[in-house]
């Protein structure tokens, strides 16, 4: 099996594109901001899904929500509206309204008449819970730190290639009772002549240890056998956060359609969306804006046709799946608040990097 840029096995058959990343879409931008020292151990990553002025040139945008145990920002907005007018913000739960407050003032200094004479904004801000590793209660986060992930995103250049892992909002996050984080991954496909890009972000933090699957090959039971727990094995309360972005010429139902075929990539990695796992998941299309002002004309665009979306829909499968694959490769080894520690996959079981999956049942069945 082929093995993508950070290790991992390339899972599916479409091919990725050159960074394997959400920033192989045109535009797309990403930045973080690290926050690590004894307990606090978390951060913020800002994704810029396009230049320029979001806010007054919107992007069409779908929301799935493959299951509401979550306290993100600005998604109801997006559901009724099909767009989106900020950049994307993912940061530990209790750290939504910074974020947001964060991003509003960046809207407000670049546009005065912001709930004035314009209406006022729909930060869009994601969450997941880090509170094992990170000491929560301390509210580290600052709107400062959201403002310097958001200008790393921003610097020409420096936001098309980033970290991955424990890094930014993954800094704290656990997947399948390992090392979790920022994971991403791009697929590609053609379509009567014409290439587009689907790419994927991800922060994992989701998933029963006992459930990991990669490649297809249940290692769970054996990775955890491997592992000093310092935590019980209990129901799924983990969650994930799956941004989705394509070149494609899509509107805001059919993205509605492609993000909720994220949740067949995060299936295939053991994840059963449990009663207290918040799992949603958000696709956009760069192809052409939406103007915030009713003098503007709306655009004219020649949509897809339905049939074109079985394409899609693999791609979004195939770069979730390896999204999250990609975070728990690039992942180190974390210890946080009150001695919590989570390994590393790759610490843990190094022969994932250099044996065929089909080689792993009978590794893992000696542990």
């Amino acid at each position: 099996m082929a093995r993508s840029a950070l290790g991992a096995p390339q899972v599916g058959r479409l091919p990725s594109g050159p960074l394997d990343a959400i920033t192989d879409v045109a535009g797309v931008a990403l930045g973080h901001v690290t926050l690590s020292e004894g307990a606090v151990q978390t951060g913020a990553t800002v994704l810029l899904p396009a230049p320029g002025d979001l806010f007054l040139h919107k992007l069409p945008a779908g929301l799935a929500v493959i299951n509401g145990f979550g306290k993100s920002a600005g998604l109801m907005q997006v559901q009724e509206l099909g767009q989106i007018e900020s950049p994307i913000a993912l940061v530990s739960t209790f750290a939504v309204g910074t974020a947001s407050t964060a991003l509003i003032r960046d809207a407000m200094a670049q546009q005065p008449e912001l709930a004035r004479s314009l209406p006022t904004l729909n930060p869009l801000v994601f969450e997941c819970n880090d509170g094992w590793l990170n000491d929560a209660r301390a509210l580290a986060l600052q709107e400062a730190h959201v403002w310097q992930a958001l200008q790393a995103a921003r610097d020409a250049g420096a936001g098309r290639h980033f970290e991955q892992g424990a890094v930014g909002a993954g800094r704290g996050m656990s997947c399948h009772g390992l090392k979790g984080g920022v994971g991403s991954a791009s697929r590609r496909l053609v379509w009567q002549g014409q290439t587009f890009t689907l790419g994927a972000l991800v922060l994992a933090n989701q998933g029963r240890p006992e459930a990991l699957t990669v490649a297809g090959q249940c290692i769970g039971p054996g990775l955890q056998a491997r592992i000093a727990r310092t935590e019980a094995a209990g129901p799924e309360r983990g969650s994930i956060i799956i941004v989705l972005a394509t070149d494609a010429p899509l509107d805001a139902r059919q993205l509605q359609r492609v993000a909720r075929r994220s949740a067949a990539g995060l299936a295939r990695t053991g994840s059963d969306y449990g009663h207290g796992s918040g799992d949603v998941a958000l696709a956009f299309s760069t192809a052409y804006r939406l103007p915030q002002r009713a003098d503007e004309a709306m655009p004219c665009v020649t949509l897809l046709h339905e049939s074109a979306l079985d394409g899609f829909f693999q791609a979004a499968a195939e770069a979730t799946e390896q999204a999250i694959l990609h975070a728990l490769w690039a992942a180190q080894p974390v210890s946080g608040r009150d001695g919590h520690h989570r390994h590393a996959l790759t610490t843990v079981a190094p022969e994932l990097l250099s044996l065929p999956p089909a080689a792993w049942p009978a590794v893992f069945s000696d542990a």
